[in-house]
């Protein structure tokens, strides 16, 4: 299986969440984990908002940044190009798509173009996973009961995932 993460499933495999174990059993499941070269950015502001917020301390934020930044090198990264902005304006268009998410969108088709395979989109962002799925991509998880626009709070503050090993790509 060929699993694509967008931000929202990113930030579940460095702070514990709900839908955090599924997450990193998918990533450790899967022959190639993609993301878009964006989600670096849209990580980084959900968990130092997470810590704005006070759903978790700041050295936990921190923590989980790190996490992700030791994560990120083993990660497909989908560049950013005219033809992929061009096919996120008419994504965001065609599902009511906020900007990110359409380039996440973008990125995750012309993804699977490219591997000529299908590939799993893992998000836990209502819009997108519906757009996803009316797209005909395979969206995960299955069902997305309570799910939200916006990063969930840790189920646990003071709590870190355990870590994983290093993916390997083919």
């Amino acid at each position: 299986m060929i699993a694509y993460l967008d931000a929202s499933a990113l930030v579940k495999r460095c702070l514990v969440e709900r839908g955090s174990r599924e997450t990193i059993k998918l990533t450790a499941e899967s022959e190639m984990t993609a993301t878009s070269i964006v989600s670096r950015a849209e990580v980084a502001a959900a968990l130092a908002k997470a810590a704005r917020t006070g759903l978790v301390t700041h050295d936990i934020a921190r923590s989980a940044q790190r996490s992700f930044g030791g994560d990120w090198q083993d990660l497909v990264r989908v560049p950013v190009t005219e033809a992929l902005l061009e096919r996120a304006e008419t994504l965001a268009w065609e599902h009511g798509l906020r900007g990110y998410d359409a380039v996440q969108l973008a990125s995750a088709v012309t993804w699977q173009e490219s591997v000529g395979e299908e590939i799993v989109l893992a998000t836990f962002d209502q819009q997108l996973w519906e757009a996803a799925k009316r797209t005909g991509l395979k969206a995960w998880p299955e069902q997305l009961p309570g799910a939200t626009s916006e990063p969930e709070g840790p189920q646990d503050k003071q709590e870190q995932p355990p870590r994983r090993g290093r993916q390997r790509h083919p």
